[in-house]
């Protein structure tokens, strides 16, 4: 399941530059996390790099308007960055 950035975020930028993935960027008023992109970390660390620098507890969560297993997560990981090897 992808991530996302509720209101409590403070656009205290520890996140953006932590994503493997180049999923978090600066929305209209705070950061968001484009579920395209984001793979909760797989393939890269054992847990999300964005929550686990956050200072607000409970800002990034799991985004239940995208489910995924984590075998979806680590096939967008492969598409992401070695799609070239296919």
């Amino acid at each position: 399941m992808a991530l996302l950035i509720t209101s409590r975020c403070i656009n205290c930028d520890m996140c953006e530059p932590e994503c493997p993935n180049q999923a978090i960027s600066m929305g209209s008023e705070i950061y968001e996390i484009d579920p395209d992109l984001c793979t909760e970390c797989i393939g890269h660390y054992d847990e999300p790099t964005c929550m686990k620098v956050c200072p607000i507890d409970n800002t990034i969560i799991h985004d239940p308007a995208h489910p995924e297993s984590n075998e979806a997560l680590w096939d967008k990981f492969v598409l992401l960055h070695h799609s070239d090897k296919l």
